[in-house]
């Protein structure tokens, strides 16, 4: 059961790590370090919208119109670490 417990904390420190990367990319493109005409960098800026984007659709059904202010990535890093919290406060019965 410990090797459950570990896959699971796996797949949020992947998750954490995409929305992060996610995030960085983002403002690397808007403040036009990086060209989406770069045909690497459409790559995986479409790439990382599409794994993502059911994940904040249903987040961002939730929330009210920020004008423009996306909350969905910080919703749901909010919720990755809760889900860790939870996890690692109930580790023992893994065990």
């Amino acid at each position: 059961m410990v090797s459950v417990l570990q896959i699971l904390l796996l797949i949020l420190n992947v998750a954490q790590w995409i929305i992060l990367a996610h995030i960085i990319m983002s403002w690397l493109i808007n403040f036009q370090v990086l060209n989406l005409r770069q045909p690497i960098v459409a790559q995986l800026w479409y790439g990382l919208n599409n794994l993502l984007d059911p994940v904040y659709s249903r987040i961002r059904r939730v929330l009210p119109n920020m004008a423009g202010l996306d909350l969905a990535p910080l919703i749901a890093l909010l919720a990755i670490y809760a889900l860790r919290i939870v996890i690692m406060n109930n580790a023992a019965s893994f065990y």
